[in-house]
């Protein structure tokens, strides 16, 4: 039954996409925001994406909570249409749709080829911090997780692999063993540390205890590498703003703790930039 459900799923989808292709980038993104505004709902908890909204932003009233809900879900749209054009974005076609702040600091990652991590989360669009990272020339891996369904994967892999970051890591223990690997032989890592992990510690995040990974720190104390926040925000429409800050180095002093906590801190400030385009509908504080 799953299996012919997800099919379903994935020939709209598929129709979906050619739709878009039809109707160009700009055009396709304001209609699929329209139709996630209105679907999005179904599919995940109103309840849950109101508590977590709250959790992380206490005191706003119901309607402001409304709002960035509604805003996100077109942002969760946008993002499902621009996969139709991720080929233009990686061949340098829409280059001027994203402007860049902190481009020497990957230029100086480049050059010196020593491999860091970059962290981050799932903002708006988050696909194309690791396409920006590779395309500056520096060695990458990513972590991913694999969608349920098994159709859509297959075809989200393909896409990610051959546009985004060929270097795809499956999410869990051996893919963490793989993403050592591939550190140790010189690729940096790009990971996202705003999802609940089951290999990980609870610590503060937003006032609340939540399951946190335990990647960058680990990386830090072990190979006394750099973390480098990276943030992405779309500025109007298909124009974005990616922000790459300077890299981190934790003393001998920190803990795994202590730097996956001051990551977390990291990660608020750049949920607050732009509330509405942070996706709140994962069970983050389960």
């Amino acid at each position: 039954m799953n299996s012919l459900k997800y099919l379903i799923q994935f020939l709209i989808i598929l129709f979906l996409f050619f739709i878009f292709k039809i109707l160009g980038l700009k055009l396709s993104t304001i209609v699929s925001s329209k139709i996630f505004r209105y679907i999005g709902p179904f599919f995940r908890s109103k309840k849950l994406i109101e508590k977590n909204i709250l959790k992380g932003i206490p005191n706003l009233s119901l309607l402001e909570v409304k709002e960035i809900t509604n805003k996100m879900w077109e942002n969760y749209g946008r993002i499902f249409s621009e996969y139709v054009f991720i080929k233009e974005f990686r061949n340098s076609k829409l280059n001027d749709n994203l402007q860049i702040t902190g481009q020497e600091i990957l230029d100086k990652i480049r050059d010196e080829k020593e491999p860091v991590i970059f962290i981050s989360g799932h903002f708006n669009n988050f696909e194309l911090m690791a396409m920006h990272i590779e395309k500056s020339g520096i060695n990458l891996a990513t972590i991913y997780r694999p969608l349920n369904n098994k159709f859509l994967n297959f075809l989200m892999e393909k896409i990610r692999k051959k546009y985004i970051c060929k270097h795809q890591i499956e999410k869990g223990i051996p893919g963490t063993k793989k993403l050592l690997s591939f550190f140790k032989n010189g690729s940096s890592i790009a990971l996202m540390i705003d999802q609940r992990v089951s290999q990980g510690i609870k610590c503060n995040f937003f006032n609340h205890n939540a399951y946190t990974t335990t990647i960058p720190a680990q990386f830090a104390k072990k190979f006394n590498c750099k973390i480098v926040p990276i943030y992405i925000e779309r500025i109007k429409d298909v124009n974005f703003r990616l922000t790459i800050s300077e890299p981190l180095h934790y003393s001998d002093n920190e803990t795994v703790e202590s730097i996956t906590i001051n990551l977390n801190s990291l990660l608020e400030k750049m949920i607050l930039k732009n509330p509405d385009q942070w996706i709140w509908s994962h069970n983050r504080w389960k």
